[in-house]
């Protein structure tokens, strides 16, 4: 595949699938010429505990965040709204990267942890039809049959790639939910409640405790006060809130007197 981009049916077609135990041998390090080369004019979508390490580890709000080093996308085909990496221009390069390589390493997103590796994840896995690894090879990269040979499994430990697996299943359930096979698309309010709910924590946050969001929705004591200062719990709850806004979900119990129209709002 050399060259090619990589789509879902060159995927299914020409890559050898690998499970958890299958090998493979990479190696990225700075000796390799073509170090920080693959961080150059690259398409990196964001999940949303990607974006919440970032700002993090950045110590930046995420609203400032996303203004400085994202651009969000939605159109006809894509129904709700992504994030992706913005990168400089005119050079095309990451943002993060230094000369020493990513300058936020240790709290890089989920794709660049996973490179070389690729994940195909059917919606419905079926027993002829189950997720599967492969390895991306690109023209670019030296790193091909450099270093350790190494399992799946062995990577997906070693990039710390659990973690990242392990937030994400909130949001993929979201983003594979039913209500996204129909024709309806999300109105631009309803729209800008899952940018914030997933992307813009600190604004979500905002909008949880300077609202009426507290007096409409019955809401634990103890799980209030972790929403204040937990961005991970917080993240788990705005996936939780548009269950019920968006998608008409019973997964918050509302003050007695509020009507569900209300909490939708």
């Amino acid at each position: 595949m050399p060259g090619d981009p990589v789509t879902p049916e060159k995927i299914l077609k020409e890559c050898t699938r690998l499970g958890l135990d299958d090998r493979f041998t990479f190696a990225c390090n700075p000796q390799l010429s073509c170090f920080g080369h693959c961080c150059h004019d690259v398409t990196i979508v964001l999940t949303p505990y990607d974006v919440l390490r970032m700002k993090r580890s950045l110590r930046m709000d995420s609203s400032e965040f996303l203004e400085q080093y994202t651009l969000r996308l939605q159109n006809a085909e894509q129904k709700f709204p992504i994030v992706i990496l913005k990168m400089e221009e005119p050079s095309k390069r990451c943002q993060f990267l230094g000369e020493e390589g990513c300058g936020i390493y240790r709290d890089r997103p989920w794709a660049c942890r996973m490179y070389p590796l690729g994940l195909a994840e059917p919606k419905s896995p079926t027993a002829n039809d189950a997720p599967f690894h492969f390895v991306i090879h690109e023209d670019i990269c030296q790193g091909h049959d450099e270093g350790v040979s190494l399992s799946v499994r062995e990577w997906i430990e070693c990039q710390g790639i659990q973690e990242f697996e392990m937030m994400a299943g909130g949001f993929k359930e979201l983003t594979l939910h039913d209500f996204w096979n129909g024709a309806r698309a999300l109105t631009p309010r309803q729209s800008d409640m899952f940018y914030m709910a997933c992307y813009d924590l600190d604004r979500f946050r905002r909008f949880v405790f300077e609202t009426r969001f507290l007096k409409l929705f019955e809401i634990d004591e103890a799980r209030v006060e972790a929403l204040r200062g937990d961005d991970q719990e917080l993240l788990d709850f705005g996936m939780q809130w548009l269950r019920f806004a968006i998608f008409g979900e019973r997964s918050m119990k509302l003050q007695r007197g509020v009507s569900s129209q209300e909490g939708r709002q």
